[in-house]
């Protein structure tokens, strides 16, 4: 996502509204958050010990796909619902006592590694009028978190790196969350492997292609009670686009892609719903008539392909950024002509609608200068899309919302939208869980583990007090840091041109490439196995390549691929001239550190020595005041 009009951040205005954090002092909810942070800290694994040589035990969810589709017995990813030898699976949805089809989330119980929390999921979901509901009827509120990076050049979730899927998606599940958010791109669709994922944390996830990876995410998720959306982020895996259709990704793609993804799930309810395409703007318009730009046709042509496949799925529209009326509000956010001119589809009761917003830190929108914010907010999300719920004629998904909270003018946007959501029983989507979020950070901090406590207190009065789930299996992970840290993560990483797809049967829109919400330098390679590069320093037996993952103002992921030719095992010690590098935030698989304008890095864990005739991957994530090395000059040493 980003804010209408430009990639303008000037969190320097008005300071204005009260502090969250004085609200919530002093509160039952700041107790309950208190007692929920505890809660996931004590049930996160124990910080990692060096391992030994005894190899890693393979994971609960291989991700290895079958032609099976998803879920029917035969299913080659994972089969979550069986639990850990000898542990009876719990009923318990996360964060709740008994089964909780509603997603109240009021319960406090501890699900113990190995329970698996399928039990808890609701199922095939449907409309009615505003509300969704479950099969027999019930209201559900779809409680969700976007985990980004599926959509990147890493064509991964990002911080797979440093944590693991299981423990990621316990986190998650930790804090009262029903639903994940899976943002892709096309192009990771099609990709033979993704990369940056650390394969001693997550055994068996490296060498999946990213469709095995997904398919890997969805039955992990399922195990701890989550379902999952599928959003399509990006046709390729560099920049939003502002139509559901590029010249390199056409629109006979982008439903041919989601149509077999309703094949690939159609036995697998865990999967409730397909956001069709993110954040259409610019051109984008709402019943305008015009093919190539007219995104409500579009939305109906894309619904009915995926209904014809699978017609119990969710089906989830995006607004647009200029309104029928001229008025301009955020990316993906405008459904003010969506009442007189619905997405109409075969199959009935499928459509939720899904807005996003964003306050001042993203972009000044006109409202937030109003002499009576933020009492004035309600009134203009009534008049841009509460009125679809308010008036039953659709549920509504508040699709992305999200702040760092550094402004009072950020915190009375934040406590009146949790309040107006509270309020209207609308469901809605949290960005983000990545800390990597370069204009809203993520729920936890940049270690992925320790909760932002502001943020988990803020989105009480939706989430409840959630309860703390174990992860499945004892993984390493990063020791919580209890002390937040100012410094960015890695955003996006890039990806390189697509191949080359059938001719677009639409008008080719103007070129409107537009940054991105996840920030980040776009470069020409491709993602893909990390492999010996060409660019490598060299001494004796030992060489070692750089493989540039992700960088951003403020930082960067890079790993190194140290391979041995000689006759003997070797430890070994690499390093690169690097003036602007300032600290290591984390590393794996070697140890770091930066003094005197170079990065020297020795290999530990998994990659300590390396065999002759083979090589190992590492990677290290760094602090810098400038820009990423492209092709530094490493040394290698044996050790």
């Amino acid at each position: 996502m980003l804010g209408f009009g430009s990639d303008d951040r000037d969190e320097g205005r008005a300071r204005v509204g009260r502090s969250l954090r004085g609200a919530f002092r002093g509160t039952a909810m700041a107790a309950a958050a208190f007692a929920l942070l505890v809660g996931l800290v004590a049930a996160a694994p124990a910080p990692a010990s060096t391992p030994t040589p005894t190899p890693i035990p393979a994971p609960r969810h291989t991700g290895v796909a079958s032609d099976t589709p998803i879920g029917q017995p035969g299913a080659g990813a994972g089969q979550a619902a069986a639990g850990q030898p000898g542990a009876a699976p719990s009923t318990a949805a996360p964060g709740a006592t008994t089964p909780d089809p509603a997603g109240t989330g009021s319960g406090t119980e501890t699900a113990a590694p190995g329970d698996d929390l399928a039990a808890g999921l609701p199922g095939w979901l449907h409309t009615d009028g505003a509300t969704i509901e479950t099969a027999d009827g019930s209201p559900y509120v779809i409680k969700a978190i976007a985990w980004f990076g599926m959509e990147t050049g890493n064509c991964a979730p990002h911080g797979l790196w440093s944590i693991s899927l299981d423990a990621g998606l316990a986190q998650i599940a930790s804090m009262g969350f029903n639903t994940v958010r899976l943002p892709y791109s096309n192009e990771c669709l099609s990709a033979v492997a993704s990369n940056s994922i650390n394969a001693a944390v997550n055994p068996g996830l490296a060498g999946l292609t990213p469709l095995q990876l997904m398919d890997a995410f969805v039955q992990t998720a399922k195990s701890y009670g989550l379902s999952v959306i599928l959003d399509r982020h990006r046709p390729d895996s560099g920049a939003q686009s502002a139509l559901w259709y590029t010249a390199q990704y056409p629109e006979s793609t982008w439903i041919a892609d989601w149509t077999m993804l309703a094949q690939r799930y159609a036995a697998e309810p865990a999967v409730i719903g397909f956001d069709l395409h993110n954040e259409p703007h610019g051109e984008a318009c709402w019943g305008c008539g015009d093919p190539a730009t007219d995104w409500q046709a579009a939305a109906t042509r894309a619904g009915d392909a995926v209904l014809a496949v699978n017609p119990e799925l969710l089906i989830i529209v995006e607004g647009v950024e200029q309104q029928g009326d001229g008025s301009f509000t955020w990316w993906g956010g405008g459904l003010r002509d969506a009442g007189s001119a619905p997405v109409s589809l075969a199959v009935p009761d499928r459509v939720v609608y899904s807005p996003h917003d964003y306050p001042a830190s993203i972009y000044a929108q006109s409202w937030f200068t109003a002499a009576d914010y933020p009492a004035n907010l309600p009134g203009v999300w009534d008049e841009n899309w509460g009125y679809l719920a308010k008036q039953n004629v659709a549920p509504v998904l508040l699709g992305e919302f999200g702040s760092k909270l550094q402004t009072d003018q950020d915190r009375a946007w934040f406590e009146t939208i949790v309040s107006y959501l509270a309020t209207n029983g609308m469901s809605f989507s949290y960005w983000s869980f990545n800390p990597n979020s370069g204009d809203t950070g993520g729920i936890v901090h940049d270690d992925w583990v320790t909760p932002q406590a502001e943020k988990v207190a803020a989105l009480g009065p939706l989430l409840g007090a959630g309860s703390a789930v174990a992860p499945h299996s004892a993984v390493p992970v990063p020791s919580p840091d209890p002390v937040p840290s100012a410094t960015p993560v890695p955003p996006s990483s890039s990806s390189a041109s697509p191949s080359p797809v059938p001719a677009s049967p639409l008008p080719t829109p103007g070129s409107s490439a537009a940054p991105s919400k996840i920030s980040g330098s776009a470069s020409s390679r491709n993602p893909g196995p990390i492999v010996v590069p060409g660019e490598t320093g060299s001494l004796a037996e030992l060489s070692a390549g750089w493989d540039l993952q992700s960088e951003w103002p403020g930082g960067y992921v890079t790993e190194l691929t140290v391979s041995n030719r000689g006759g003997s095992a070797a430890g070994w010690t690499a390093s690169w001239p690097d003036a602007t590098a300032t600290g290591v935030v984390n590393a794996w698989g070697m140890d770091c550190t930066v003094a005197s304008g170079t990065v020297t890095c020795t290999g530990a864990d998994w990659a300590a020595s390396v065999t002759p005739g083979q090589a190992v991957t590492a990677g290290v994530q760094l602090t810098s005041s400038g820009a990423a090395p492209v092709t530094p000059t490493l040394s290698i040493a044996p050790r």
